[in-house]
């Protein structure tokens, strides 16, 4: 079968073919001889060849129709890879990788999709190692941003609250198959044993700190107020009551100052 070189630019499609590189890549993981890998849209399949050799399984998600039997006819006869056709935005995730056992996550992901990719995967009710993503350059700021900065924002915290990201390779457009216009950064997150800090209730914490950025140029008192329906009295005596200055804005607090918020949150 003829291997289909040409990218659908609708998904995203930007191919890292290099096998050195690929090795180098995974040198960067947490991936063990054995371990279980969900691969997010291997494409053309170099990851994957790659990663066959080193893991115990390899269970590959691929949107795109045309791959998936160019897939399935290059990994026939290796028992240790599964090719499934499937978006990841809509796949039943648990039905698909409770059969894995815990497992480390490694995409190289649509530049479109990424944080709400991301994010899916942040929340995802499964035993997830790490999260090894190949990111726009932009994204991987978002993701390891510190507070005060322009990038911060809910999927900093996110990230640093389920894993300990870092910024393991850059990489130039020109390692790409169609080269992208901006570059990209390989982010290499192991997940945390437990969250640096501790919530009553995930969801109404993960509301909070969506509802807290919702206008960044706004004064989290203001945005307590249009995301909790609160009056200015309300908005105030919450933020007071965790400690916290009238006039600041959610980019300017930590972590933990946000679990301080969500623990005064008023009728908890």
């Amino acid at each position: 079968m003829t291997l289909p070189l040409r990218a659908k630019h609708a998904l995203g499609q930007h191919f890292l073919r290099d096998e050195s590189l690929l090795e180098r890549m995974l040198d960067e993981t947490p991936l063990k001889a054995g371990d279980s890998v969900f691969e997010i849209g291997p494409g053309l399949g170099d990851m994957t060849r790659v990663m066959a050799r080193r893991a115990g399984r390899v269970l590959a998600l691929e949107i795109d129709k045309d791959l998936v039997p160019v897939l399935r006819t290059q990994f026939a006869l290796d028992k240790h890879v599964n090719v499934v056709e499937g978006d990841i935005m809509t796949a039943d995730l648990p039905q698909l990788l409770t059969p894995l056992g815990a497992f480390h996550v490694i995409a190289n992901l649509p530049y479109y999709l990424t944080t709400p990719i991301l994010t899916l995967l942040l929340q995802l009710p499964l035993p997830i190692k790490s999260i090894c993503v190949t990111v726009q350059t932009e994204a991987a700021r978002r993701v390891l941003a510190q507070p005060s900065s322009k990038e911060y924002g809910p999927l900093s915290l996110l990230a640093q609250y389920r894993t300990q990201p870092r910024a393991a390779m850059s990489l130039p457009r020109r390692l790409f198959t169609p080269p992208p216009h901006v570059d990209s950064t390989f982010l290499v997150m192991p997940a945390l044993q437990q969250p640096p800090v501790q919530v009553q209730d995930e969801a109404a914490f993960w509301r909070l700190v969506q509802a807290s950025f919702a206008m960044r140029r706004k004064t989290l008192v203001n945005n307590l107020m249009s995301g909790y329906a609160f009056d200015r009295a309300q908005a105030q005596a919450w933020v007071q009551a965790a400690s916290l200055p009238l006039t600041v804005r959610a980019e300017a607090l930590t972590l933990e100052q946000f679990a301080a918020l969500d623990a005064a949150r008023p009728n908890r």
